[in-house]
């Protein structure tokens, strides 16, 4: 089984997008991503909008060539959008790339509104249709039923996780957002060899300290319970989500990843460093609305 992360916050973009190829498939998992629209009263960065074209080319590129492409949920981090602005992934950009994928997502009855809207416009524009995947078993692949999407006190939404299993056994598990037991022990429950997990948003304000609590310990049991553990996602919009790594890891006596370190990769916290990047490297008065029209480029802020 070989396993490649396209898009995570320490990869530089939002998101929990994956690539998992085994003997017999191909299995593209949230083929999405998003740049946070607006932090700190700012605008993406250009370095940061050029670490989203590298995810975007990779994409696409695994989208054409997937057998399975598996939406976990609707959210414009995840998946692609008809109304994507100028730093999502599109769905015309992948009209007509691959009519043969098998392309699952979470029961109908468990979208939201605007989930059903979004899920509906994206059929119709790749021509296209969604096999419900929850509890489904499909030779190296089986979904869970929906999950919360972090606390179900909260919140209503909810995801579907991913199983596949090959000479390993590899757990994505987005959004979950370490704030519900019981999805914690049915993770631990599958006994993955490599858990994908999406952690507590810890730059958001009204995220309580009873919340930050029960995440880090559902954060120390996995981290305990797993071989390999890779938390990453909204975790990792501020720069403390990096100290609760390095914690976890000397609590637990083993190394909790995030996606940049699995994919040896330096860490690019464009998001938590947006400020200091304004800082640093300014920006052109304008470049957001000329890049929007396709008069820049990212050019000068590429590595």
């Amino acid at each position: 089984m070989d396993i490649e992360i396209l898009s995570a916050e320490s990869l530089g973009v939002r998101g929990l997008c994956c690539y998992v190829k085994t003997r017999q498939r191909k299995i593209l998992i949230d083929p999405g991503f998003a740049l946070g629209y607006m932090r700190h009263s700012l605008l993406p960065h250009p370095k940061q909008v050029a670490m989203a074209e590298r995810a975007r080319r990779r994409i696409i590129g695994l989208w054409e060539k997937a057998t399975d492409i598996v939406i976990s949920h609707f959210h414009g981090d995840h998946v692609p959008l008809v109304n994507a602005n100028p730093y999502q992934l599109h769905a015309k950009e992948l009209i007509g790339l691959n009519n043969t994928a098998r392309i699952w997502s979470k029961n109908h009855d468990h979208l939201s509104h605007n989930e059903a809207l979004r899920e509906e416009s994206l059929r119709a524009a790749l021509g296209v249709h969604f096999l419900p995947g929850e509890g489904v078993r499909d030779g190296p692949l089986h979904f869970s039923l929906a999950v919360p999407h972090g606390d179900p006190d909260l919140t209503d939404e909810l995801v579907m996780m991913s199983v596949v299993e090959e000479d390993l056994r590899f757990l994505h598990a987005p959004d979950i957002q370490l704030l519900h037991d019981q999805t914690v022990v049915r993770i631990l429950e599958w006994q993955p060899d490599i858990l994908l997990a999406g952690g507590p948003p810890l730059y958001l304000s009204r995220l309580t300290k009873e919340q930050i609590d029960r995440a880090w310990q559902n954060a120390l049991m996995l981290a305990r319970g797993v071989d390999l553990f890779i938390l990453d996602h909204h975790i990792l919009r501020c720069t403390e989500g990096i100290t609760w790594l390095e914690e976890l890891s000397a609590l637990s006596g083993k190394p909790v990843l995030c996606a940049a370190d699995f994919m040896c990769r330096k860490r690019m916290l464009m998001e938590a460093e947006r400020e200091s990047l304004y800082r640093n490297l300014p920006v052109p008065e304008g470049w957001h609305e000329d890049y929007a029209k396709g008069k820049v480029t990212t050019k000068n802020y590429r590595e």
